[in-house]
């Protein structure tokens, strides 16, 4: 009986991916049918955590997370948790050997959207690590199944892709974090007069993080590979369409995808993978 309180509690991941986020769900069907669920369990889990720092002004958040926090360590130490989302987690960290530190640095990122509003380089830099680096490197071990030789090799390239990923969501939505949660996650800059140039030096520091990213992907396990590049594909997209927005306009409209433009990155990926292109 067992069996069925696990594939429950992984359904309740994979709805919650679904329902948070339609583009990356359809990038995980994208990936062999071995790594889906598994993906799906460690994004029930950072949703779940970002819910809380982001979205819960009527609870008292702090508490929310530490008891969140501690329940997950619960999870992982005792294989067990009543919590779905986390009894889903603990499982797939615990079948792929998941660093620890990645766990610690996630939570440490997300407790500091609680109170953190502004960043220098150095804070700036941690905290991506931490909401982003460190998510792509969970995949990453799910991707290589327990070899730690070629985990090792592309775990440059993994990070890059998601900070590419979470630089890319910091500019899309600057309205949100800066107007509706007074946070500047971009160090030295003053969204009250944000320039041009500001803009542009950002988007050199996310196209650098795109191109060192893309020489890791093309040597995933085949497995991943295809999964990966779309969703790849979806935030370069995303990114130009942004690079074209005049700065002061980013403070004004969240930019989107719409779903034939999602359509036409999944065609043109799928032909390009097809004749090996990518």
């Amino acid at each position: 009986m067992m069996n069925l309180f696990h594939e429950t509690s992984q359904e309740c991941s994979r709805i919650t991916t679904e329902k948070y986020s339609t583009s990356f769900s359809s990038a995980i069907k994208l990936l062999h049918k071995d790594l889906r669920q598994p993906v799906f369990n460690i994004y029930g889990f950072v949703r779940f955590a970002d819910e809380i720092v982001d979205t819960f002004h009527d609870h008292e958040k702090s508490v929310l997370f530490e008891e969140f926090r501690q329940a997950t360590y619960d999870a992982l130490d005792r294989g067990i948790s009543l919590n779905p989302i986390l009894h889903s987690f603990q499982l797939t960290v615990n079948r792929y050997g998941i660093d620890r530190e990645l766990i610690d640095a996630f939570l440490h990122s997300m407790r500091l959207d609680l109170d953190k509003r502004k960043y220098d380089k150095a804070g700036y830099e941690e905290y991506i690590y931490g909401s982003a680096e460190v998510v792509g490197l969970m995949c990453l071990h799910i991707f290589c199944d327990g070899d730690r030789v070629v985990y090792e090799a592309l775990k440059p390239y993994a990070r890059s892709l998601g900070a590419a990923f979470q630089k890319v969501n910091f500019l899309r939505d600057l309205k949100a974090d800066f107007e509706g949660l007074e946070r500047v996650y971009f160090p030295g800059c003053d969204f009250r007069n944000f320039t041009a140039q500001d803009k542009a030096s950002i988007e050199q520091d996310i196209q650098r993080d795109f191109d060192h990213a893309y020489e890791g992907l093309v040597n995933l396990p085949v497995k991943a590979r295809f999964g990966v590049y779309v969703a790849y594909k979806y935030y370069l997209s995303l990114f130009k369409k942004i690079k074209k927005l005049p700065a002061h306009n980013i403070l004004q409209s969240r930019v989107r995808i719409p779903d034939y433009g999602k359509m036409l990155i999944l065609a043109k990926a799928g032909i390009r993978s097809q004749f090996n292109l990518m």
